[in-house]
């Protein structure tokens, strides 16, 4: 029989709860840019906004703060991040190698029911003529919780997620035009999206042949061709 939860620890899931959900959506806002860049973030209006006491409010800004995409200025006063082009090269570098360590860990652990759904989505946008910005962010997404879900290390995840995150916010807040910019430069952004579909593809397809070396070397692939793909688009300007 369980232990009977006493009023404190009902209290206490409760505030978790409340500080996940603020959490979750002052980090829906972030990425939608609500939140843009260098925006100070004041708990008694987030508060306001989200409807909830600025307890659950605090403790998601710690978080956030603790994964590095906000931070505080000289004055102790907390604004969202803007990351330089430095910041990105160095996190896809991380990102190269905790990526590829998480393709060879789940080599041989996915079910071929989840590789058959991400490769059909992936190759639903291959084959479409301008590809939706928000449905490449959910599939990429799912590719990657994919990974996570079968690693076997909650740690690795973690890290994961959060550079992903920070890659995101940095496309986001340099280039928010990213699907709709100038005609020969929107080709290129749409032809690049393709390759990277092409590299998806190649790291499901390690996976689903047991490769572990082979999805380790795609998924590193996959995060170099990122890296350059940015360094081209910024050495263009």
């Amino acid at each position: 029989m369980e232990p009977i939860k006493s009023t404190a620890d009902f209290l206490g899931e409760r505030e978790q709860n409340l500080s996940a959900k603020a959490y979750d959506a002052m980090l829906q806002m972030l990425i939608s840019r609500e939140l843009p860049a260098n925006t100070v973030l004041q708990e008694r209006r987030l508060a306001e906004l989200l409807n909830i006491s600025r307890t659950p409010v605090r403790d998601a800004l710690t978080r956030l703060e603790n994964e590095g995409l906000i931070s505080r200025t000289a004055g102790r006063t907390l604004v969202v991040r803007q990351f330089s082009l430095r910041e990105l090269i160095e996190t896809l570098h991380v990102r190269r190698t905790l990526e590829a360590e998480a393709a060879r860990l789940a080599t041989g652990r996915v079910p071929v029911a989840e590789l058959d759904e991400l490769e059909a989505c992936v190759r639903r946008l291959l084959e479409a003529e301008v590809p939706n910005a928000e449905e490449d962010w959910i599939v990429d997404s799912q590719l990657h919780k994919m990974l996570s879900h079968y690693i076997g290390n909650q740690l690795l995840t973690q890290y994961i997620e959060t550079l992903r995150l920070k890659t995101r916010m940095f496309n986001l807040s340099v280039a928010p035009e990213r699907f709709e910019s100038a005609h020969q430069d929107h080709l290129n952004i749409v032809q690049a999206l393709k390759v990277g579909y092409h590299e998806h593809l190649a790291i499901i397809e390690a996976l689903r042949s047991g490769d572990a070396d082979a999805a380790q070397k795609a998924a590193a692939a996959h995060i170099d061709s990122v890296r350059q793909g940015i360094i081209n688009r910024f050495s263009a300007i």
